[in-house]
This record gives C-alpha cells, sequence and structure tokens, in this order.
C-alpha cells in the first residue's frame, strides 16, 4: 500500500435506551461523489440505505464494529463506543489492508479517539464536516437501524422496530408494562417495573 488515506469513523445509538452501539470506518476512493454526503440524522432513511449501497460498493474500506448493551452496562456508553469504533477499524484493516496499514490516518466524529494504531484525530460535528466520517455515520447508522428492526421480531411488545432503542414515549411504556427486554442497556436508569407501576420512566 502506498499513499497517504484518510478513514473516518463514527458511530451511532449513543442514546437508546436499548441494543448496542455500532460504529464504522470508512476510506472513500478519489473520485467518490461527496456531494452526495452528508450527517446520517439529516438524510431520509430511503436516502440512507441508497447512500449505504453506493458507500459499501465504492469505497476504498469499510468495517463495522459494535458493543453490546452488556458491554455498555459493563464499561459505560463512551468507552462502548470507543470499543465498537475500535472494532469497526480493525475490521476495515483486516478486510482490506491485513498487511500493511501505513499512510493511514483517522478522523472520529467527537471528543475522544479510539485505541488504534494510527494518527487519529477527534473533531466534534466532522459528520457534518468531513465525508469520510459522513460515509461512516450512514454504514453505522444503517447497520444498527437494520439491526433493531431485526429485534423487532423477537420482541414485538417493544416496538424496536419503530423507535429503534431510543427513549421515546412509546418504547418508555413497553418497559413500564413488560419490564425490560433482553437487550435493555440497565445502566441507563431502566428499572425492572410491573405492568401498571410505570409512574417513574
Amino acid at each position: 500500500m502506498s499513499g497517504v488515506f484518510l478513514c473516518g469513523i463514527d458511530e451511532a445509538g449513543r442514546g437508546p435506551l436499548a441494543g448496542p452501539v455500532c460504529a464504522a470506518a470508512v476510506i472513500l476512493p478519489g473520485g467518490f461523489p461527496v456531494r452526495l454526503l452528508d450527517d446520517s440524522k439529516k438524510l431520509k432513511p430511503a436516502v440512507r440505505e441508497e447512500l449505504k449501497a453506493l458507500i459499501c460498493a465504492e469505497a476504498a474500506a469499510w468495517g463495522i464494529g459494535w458493543a453490546s448493551a452488556a458491554e455498555i452496562d459493563e464499561i459505560n456508553i463512551l468507552q462502548a463506543s470507543l470499543l465498537a469504533m475500535k472494532r469497526a477499524f480493525d475490521e476495515m484493516i483486516l478486510r482490506s489492508f491485513p498487511k500493511d496499514h501505513a499512510g493511514i490516518r483517522a478522523v472520529v466524529d467527537g471528543l475522544f479517539v479510539p485505541d488504534i494504531p494510527v494518527p487519529c484525530e477527534a473533531l466534534v460535528k466532522a459528520d457534518s464536516q468531513v465525508p469520510e466520517v459522513m460515509a461512516a455515520s450512514i454504514l453505522a447508522k444503517t447497520a444498527r437501524d437494520r439491526l433493531m428492526e431485526y429485534y423487532g421480531l423477537f420482541y414485538p411488545e417493544y416496538g424496536y422496530e419503530k423507535h429503534k432503542g431510543y427513549p421515546t414515549k412509546t418504547h418508555r411504556e413497553a418497559i413500564c408494562r413488560w419490564g425490560p427486554s433482553p437487550i435493555q442497556r440497565m445502566s441507563f436508569a431502566v428499572t425492572r417495573v410491573k405492568p401498571g407501576e410505570g409512574g417513574g420512566l
């Protein structure tokens, strides 16, 4: 491998009450239509899915990483997010640069950087400024949304396919009625309650 490659890293799912946090790492090739990209939160779901397909097809390299709800409870959401970022970067390297990652530098959205073996800069709002980070935010968001829709099939009473685990009124009411689901983040002030005892949530 030769030259310098910019890797964008971002996560999705820090705020939900349930499910994993997901991160992505992306290196875009020269000539990629970056004008199409934006912060994933600003894009409609159908547009995100279209861009996901484009990024996966044309990116020079990409990877996805996860940290489970149990890991979030064990090490806290910040450390779990950084762990997911590291796993995303490691997967990207394994898939595309297994023998040499020299020349890669990374930009991460936020204030903190994961433990990865390349120069890495944290930049607030990088997901609305740096195309590679925008691409990473799109891959992380679409991957996590898809997984939460899958969980919705197993735990239909919680409506994960709709709110993706975020603390909506519907989600809180479901927790109050049914108690925490198996993918609940118990460290996020979610307590086991019996039906009809959910006034505190």
